[in-house]
């Protein structure tokens, strides 16, 4: 939700505005909420000045400022815990608001998690990483396909010459000579008839 403000921060923030975003379905008081614990639309959801002061700066400007809201919001927690206060962890953070606010596990969890990701969003890092939305995701790489080149399709000859054999059984010694060609074809294996007549055509006439 911060990032859509962010983006187009309007006069008077409500239930139907989170709808609009499709964000937190059935759940969009417990967003009107957070926003008003942090000050940024007061009680009849309008737009507060430091809210829109801070929603309009730069990345780096608006982290810093951010980060204000959120210590300001809880500055109960960062009297006691001081700036030590953003490398709590959760179960750390549940410990406090349920001793501080008399809450169930259910609420502290939520007030933990909650105050994790305003955490995040003003530039700190939650077990070493950004959390539950408040990091970028990079869009996935398309895969490519590799193509294999067609193996080329290669056309053999055999030439084998038989000599006779002389009474003593060995090669040569007579007049008469048989010549035999053996012709290996590769032929398309998309071709059609009229592509394997021409073919046989061919080499009818030049052999023949």
């Amino acid at each position: 939700m911060i990032g859509y403000l962010r983006k187009n921060f309007p006069a008077t923030v409500t239930s139907e505005t989170v709808k609009k975003f499709s964000l937190a379905p059935n759940n969009e008081s417990y967003v009107i909420n957070a926003l008003q614990f942090l000050g940024v639309i007061d009680e009849e959801g309008k737009r507060t000045e430091k809210g829109h002061d801070v929603f309009v700066l730069s990345d780096p400007e608006f982290a810093k400022g951010f980060e204000g809201l959120v210590k300001e919001a809880y500055s109960d927690l960062f009297e006691v815990r001081g700036d030590d206060a953003w490398s709590l962890s959760r179960p750390e953070l549940v410990s406090y608001f349920r001793t501080t606010d008399k809450t169930s596990d259910v609420v502290g969890s939520r007030q933990a998690k909650l105050f994790q990701v305003f955490a995040s969003i003003a530039g700190h890092e939650i077990d070493g990483k950004k959390i539950d939305g408040a990091a970028t995701k990079s869009a996935p790489k398309p895969k490519t396909t590799k193509i294999k080149p067609a193996a080329k399709q290669k056309a053999s000859s055999d030439l084998k010459v038989n000599s006779p054999k002389g009474s003593d059984g060995r090669s040569g010694g007579g007049s008469d000579m048989s010549l035999t060609v053996r012709i290996e074809i590769n032929l398309p294996g998309n071709g059609t008839q009229e592509t394997y007549d021409a073919i046989f055509k061919s080499i009818r006439a030049n052999l023949y």
